[in-house]
C-alpha cells in the first residue's frame, strides 16, 4: 500500500512538472506575440480558451448499461451524439399525466402506451472537456424512478462532431445550443442535471427560453468573466491583449459577455427551482461559489458534501440518491439546506 502511494505521488509530481513546462512555453510564446501584435496574441489565447481540456477524470465512464444512440444537428450545423434510456417498466408512479403528443421512446420512435407511466425526461449535461459517460451513475436510479434519461456530448466533446471552430474547439454558447437542440428533439425537460461549466451553459439555455421544471447544478461555475480574467492572469496577457480577447469572445458568443454570467441571469430572468450540489474540497470551483449561488437562487437549495472534490460528486451514491429525490415530484414540503458528511482517509 505504501509503495502504491509513492508511485501515485510520483505520477502526480510528474504531471505537475509537465504542466508547468507547458505553461512556461505558452507564456513565452504569448510574450513574443504581444511584442509583435497584441491581436495575434489574442487570437492565440482565444484558440487556447476554446480548446476543451482532456484527462482521465473527464473521460470516466460510469454507465451501467449502454442506451440507444442517435444524433441531433444544432442550428449551427454541429452533429451531436445523443444516448437515451427508457424508464424501467412499471416503476413510474410519480405522475398520472397523459403522454405529450410529441413524446418519444428511448429508441427515438413515437411514444406508445408506456408513455403514460413515464415520470418525465431528465437530461444530463456534462462540463467543459467532459462527456456523457461522466454522469452515467445517475442513469439507472433515474430510470428506476420512472424517468426517461437523455445524455449527450456537446460539439467537439466525446463522440460528437466538431464545433464551428473545428475539431477540439468549442464555445460555451455551443454547449447551450446543443442542449436546446436535444430537448427540442427528445421532449420537454422535467429536469436537467448539469456539471461544472455545463451548469452555466444550462442556465444560458434557460435564459434563452428553454423550459425546464427543475435544475440540479453540480459544482457550478457562475462567473464566466471572472474565469476569463483568471485565464488572462495565468497567461500574463497585457491589457491590450485582454481587451481584444474579450471582444473576440463576445463576437463568438453573439452577445455581451455579461449575459453569460449565471448570477446576472438569476437577477434578471425567471429561473426554475434548483438544487446546488457543491463540495467543500472542490479545487476547480471553490465551495463559496456554490453556496452563494444557492443563497441567491429563488427556490434554491444547497447540498454540501465533504471530501468528494469536483468529479467524485457525480458517482457518489448519496449524492445520486439526493438528486433523484429532488427531481422526483413527491418531496418534502419545505426545502432546507443539507449536508452530506464524508470521512476522508
Amino acid at each position: 500500500m505504501r509503495d502504491d502511494r509513492r508511485r501515485a505521488d510520483r505520477r502526480r509530481a510528474a504531471r505537475r512538472r509537465k504542466a508547468a513546462a507547458r505553461l512556461a512555453l505558452v507564456r513565452a510564446r504569448i510574450a513574443v506575440l504581444q511584442a509583435v501584435s497584441p491581436r495575434r496574441a489574442a487570437r492565440f489565447a482565444l484558440d487556447l480558451w476554446c480548446t476543451p481540456p482532456d484527462g482521465a477524470g473527464r473521460r470516466r465512464d460510469d454507465r451501467a448499461a449502454r442506451g440507444t444512440l442517435s444524433t441531433v444537428t444544432t442550428g449551427s450545423g454541429a452533429r451531436v451524439v445523443v444516448e437515451t434510456w427508457a424508464p424501467v417498466a412499471g416503476d413510474a408512479t410519480h405522475r398520472d399525466a397523459p403522454p405529450s403528443p410529441d413524446a418519444r421512446t428511448a429508441d427515438g420512435g413515437a411514444a406508445g402506451r408506456d408513455a403514460r407511466s413515464e415520470a418525465g425526461v431528465v437530461y444530463l449535461a456534462h462540463g467543459w472537456g467532459g462527456w456523457r459517460g461522466q454522469l452515467g451513475a445517475f442513469v439507472e436510479p433515474l430510470r428506476a424512478a420512472g424517468y426517461r434519461v437523455v445524455a449527450f456530448d456537446a460539439p467537439s466533446h466525446g463522440d460528437s462532431g466538431p464545433g464551428r471552430l473545428g475539431p477540439r474547439r468549442s464555445t460555451m454558447p455551443e454547449l447551450a445550443d446543443a442542449l436546446a437542440a436535444v430537448v427540442s428533439e427528445h421532449g420537454a425537460a422535467t429536469a436537467v442535471v448539469a456539471h461544472s461549466l455545463g451548469t452555466a451553459t444550462t442556465v444560458l439555455a434557460v435564459r434563452d427560453g428553454l423550459p425546464v421544471e427543475r435544475l440540479v447544478l453540480v459544482a457550478a461555475i457562475t462567473d464566466v468573466l471572472g474565469e476569463v480574467d483568471g485565464f488572462a492572469d495565468l497567461l500574463r496577457l497585457s491589457q491590450p491583449t485582454r481587451g481584444l480577447l474579450r471582444g473576440m469572445l463576445s463576437d463568438l458568443a453573439g452577445r455581451p459577455l455579461g449575459e453569460l454570467d449565471v448570477r446576472e441571469t438569476v437577477r434578471t430572468h425567471p429561473v426554475p427551482p434548483a438544487l446546488v450540489v457543491h463540495d467543500r474540497a472542490d479545487k476547480e470551483v471553490p465551495y463559496p461559489v456554490g453556496a452563494a449561488l444557492a443563497a441567491a437562487w429563488p427556490e434554491g437549495e444547497l447540498l454540501t458534501t465533504e471530501g468528494l472534490g469536483h468529479h467524485r460528486l457525480l458517482r457518489d451514491p448519496e449524492v445520486v440518491r439526493a438528486v433523484v429525490d429532488y427531481v422526483t415530484p413527491v418531496r418534502e414540503a419545505a426545502p432546507a439546506e443539507r449536508d452530506l458528511a464524508r470521512r476522508t482517509a
